[in-house]
């Protein structure tokens, strides 16, 4: 995609709480997305190494070209200008009118009225742009906003949101609400009845008002079934998931509000705010890093929520990976898991990490035809000068769990060993004519290390994919055949992305 096409980025910033809260978010000119992080790490002769992230702000600026325009106020830049470059950042600052720093009567939050003002915002800059649409990058609650805004406003208004949204990137948002790990549901109940600092947004009821059209909307509420994540496709104006990419966070122990409060009530299978059940749209694509809900460990000021980010929206490869035929051992007794982990050349960070550690391994069933493992995106444009392919590293573990008496049994278990542990090196590159090709190879079989391995591209053998897709089955090492069985493979599928 040409830099000068690329579509404007509009960010919606999360829940600020109360009245203190709102006013403290109002007073940062770029509510939030400016804010960085340092981190340290041992390096070279047992010495710190500080790795700074600047932010997604300044990121996008140096990395991609995004402008960002202020000239005493986006908000003025907006209207004292007849033309704005598409590619430019801008700032959702619906808060602004419920702040009581600025005198006057401030105005009551109301998600909705957020909505409709994120409408206006991206009208101004379709106009003045020309740009077809924006991409939407949004924290926490301003995952929902947007949602509000595909679901409700524009269908409401019969507006095709594909108009408007080309792509909606959500940080931690609680698609599925904010529950609690303790409490059997009292305190959802009065969280919902109280409505303190507005937080009822966060429950059932007000979500099925706020993501529901009025041609749908039953008076009665929400059925015992209904999903606050799903973006039903059976409905007219319905936005695809696929264009939808959910960050989910893996750590509770980082996120400090409240001294710690926060995460001990949510739960550890969290983010410290965020379940992590609750963190995503079904179908959409996912990652999992394990970073807290927000501040200085948290979601938007990472490296790891920056990459994924970035390649989302701007790369042009979507790789696929899936365990397919995979045949476990039939033991009523044991449970099987798979560990993923997902490392980009050329990255100081693990884009993508499902551990049980972590609390979010991937359950596998004693017979499955597919199991997705992940997706990710790559550019070609970011591979390393020397660096012919674009290459990433796909750590698989498959462990066991055994049961005796419906209780877990560690007789015979050995604490962090995988029954198979290996990692499938991934080289994708193009061709002379333009066509996709890729290698695979495991590690085990790799002589030396993996920084000096050079591939042997091929062109993939297909029944008839459409020119650009390329589908690949690589078998895996020997040694899984007595635990996933003789026809287990990982299936490799590369996509264009635009």
């Amino acid at each position: 995609m040409a830099r000068a096409s690329r579509p404007p980025i509009i960010y919606v910033r999360g829940y600020a709480g109360g009245t203190a809260g709102i006013d403290k978010a109002v007073t940062d000119p770029f509510y939030g997305f400016n804010q960085g992080s340092t981190h340290i790490r041992i390096g070279p002769d047992d010495k710190p190494c500080f790795y700074e992230f600047e932010s997604p702000l300044l990121r996008l600026h140096l990395d991609e070209g995004y402008r960002i325009l202020v000239d005493g106020g986006q908000e003025l830049y907006l209207s004292t200008h007849d033309t704005i470059p598409p590619d430019s950042i801008w700032i959702h600052r619906f808060y602004d009118t419920s702040a009581t720093t600025w005198g006057g009567r401030p105005q009551d939050f109301r998600l909705e009225t957020a909505a409709e003002d994120l409408l206006t915002l991206i009208e101004a800059i379709k106009e003045k742009s020309g740009a077809p649409c924006v991409h939407l990058v949004a924290h926490s609650m301003g995952g929902l906003v947007c949602r509000c805004l595909i679901q409700k406003i524009l269908p409401d208004m019969n507006r095709d949101p594909a108009e408007y949204v080309g792509k909606l990137f959500t940080y931690g948002t609680p698609h599925g609400g904010i529950a609690f790990d303790v409490g059997f549901g009292v305190l959802e109940k009065l969280r919902d009845t109280t409505g303190i600092n507005g937080a009822e947004i966060f429950g059932p009821q007000r979500m099925y008002e706020y993501l529901t059209p009025k041609a749908l909307a039953d008076p009665d509420g929400p059925s015992g079934n209904w999903d606050a994540r799903a973006m039903p496709q059976d409905r007219p104006f319905a936005f695809p998931p696929h264009h939808v990419f959910c960050l989910i966070g893996t750590d509770p122990t980082d996120y400090d509000v409240a001294r710690g409060l926060s995460a001990a009530t949510v739960g550890p299978r969290s983010d410290g705010l965020v379940q992590i059940d609750n963190a995503y749209v079904p179908d959409a694509y996912q990652a999992y890093v394990h970073r807290s809900h927000s501040g200085p460990y948290g979601l938007v000021n990472s490296e790891e929520g920056y990459q994924n980010l970035r390649r989302f929206l701007f790369g042009d490869h979507k790789v696929e990976a899936a365990l397919v035929g995979a045949r476990l051992p039939q033991r009523p007794d044991t449970t099987w898991q798979a560990e993923v982990l997902l490392s980009v050349r050329g990255l100081q960070i693990v884009t993508h990490e499902r551990t049980s550690a972590q609390w979010c391994p991937i359950e596998l069933q004693d017979r499955e035809a597919s199991v997705p493992l992940v997706t990710t995106f790559l550019s070609s444009g970011l591979r390393p000068d020397d660096a012919g392919a674009m290459r990433y590293a796909l750590h698989l573990r498959i462990l066991s769990l055994r049961r005796r008496d419906t209780l877990l049994s560690f007789t015979d278990h050995l604490e962090q060993t995988a029954d198979f542990d290996d990692i499938l090196v991934v080289d994708v590159g193009t061709d002379p004519a333009g066509a996709s090709v890729l290698s695979a190879t495991w590690n085990s079989a790799i002589t030396g290390s993996i920084s000096t391995y050079q591939p042997d591209l091929r062109a993939l053998d297909d029944d008839n994919p459409p020119r650009g897709d390329w589908v690949r089955d690589v078998e895996l090492p020997v040694t899984a055949g007595p635990i996933l069985g003789e026809d287990a493979r990982i299936r490799l599928t590369v996509t264009p992305w635009d």
